[in-house]
């Protein structure tokens, strides 16, 4: 059986929630330098996904990392900044792809070849204006299962209200073809009279999102983070998905150690 697995959307939002946690870290202690050292802790992912017959997972995450002046090491999310400054953040990423699944997952998966796991190598760009942030980042698999990549922008907003950080965000994502039908394609060799061969063409998806932060509790930094997305036909019309729509939460805790 394969282990419980992030979805891509779900990593992205971990991605997210890390470097968010800097802004946060920094408005609080109201001073320029970010905090750096050793990290410890504990997040947990629920995902609600479009599988027949898979409703939900929950995915425990223990997060030990490390953030440096430009090393970021957030449980098995790497990021090294190669350029930084107060407006922009150009940065080198490595990310799991946990999306692998097995006949043992659900039903509509018996007789098909298991759907690997994988890691992404990529890079991304982050603009801030003001309370603005807008990010634009690639991701490419680097262990030849899917062969394909994924390109996500966004725009947030992050503003502080007591105690409490928030950046409300729109995001797009682009998967290239390959990715998609790696996931979510029937090849020939696995259709059956309820599950046609079925191959997947590249996709659009949209998420809206929130992001929450607070250093309140015992001493440690607390992260929830929520996204909706919609997902695009060539996701919604596989004939291993019965929705088109989706939830997706984060949550962690974590403190320098």
């Amino acid at each position: 059986m394969t282990s419980r697995y992030l979805p891509w959307s779900l990593s992205a939002m971990v991605i997210t929630l890390s470097s968010f946690t800097v802004h946060a870290d920094a408005t609080n202690q109201q001073v320029r330098t970010e905090p750096r050292g050793f990290i410890y802790g504990v997040g947990v992912g629920l995902n609600q996904e479009l599988y027949q017959d898979y409703r939900r997972r929950v995915v425990p995450i223990p997060i030990v990392g490390y953030r440096g002046e430009r090393l970021s090491v957030y449980g098995p999310f790497v990021s090294f900044d190669v350029i930084k400054d107060e407006h922009m953040t150009v940065s080198l990423r490595l990310a799991p792809r946990f999306a692998g699944v097995d006949e043992s997952d659900s039903p509509v998966f018996a007789g098909m070849e298991k759907r690997k796991t994988s890691m992404d190598v990529g890079a991304g760009i982050q603009l801030n204006n003001q309370n603005w942030r807008y990010e634009v980042a690639i991701l490419a698999d680097a262990l030849n299962n899917s062969n394909g990549y994924e390109i996500s922008s966004s725009v947030g907003y992050f503003y502080q209200t007591g105690p409490f950080f928030i950046e409300p965000k729109l995001s797009l994502y682009h998967s290239d073809s390959k990715l998609v039908d790696y996931y979510y394609g029937v090849r020939p060799d696995e259709a059956t009279a309820q599950r046609p061969a079925y191959r997947a063409g590249s996709v659009i998806n949209y998420g809206a999102g929130v992001s929450f932060a607070t250093p309140i509790f015992a001493g440690g930094m607390t992260r929830l983070g929520l996204e909706h997305r919609w997902y695009g036909d060539s996701i919604a019309d596989s004939p291993l998905t019965d929705r088109r729509r989706g939830f997706q939460m984060f949550f962690s805790y974590s403190r320098f150690f």
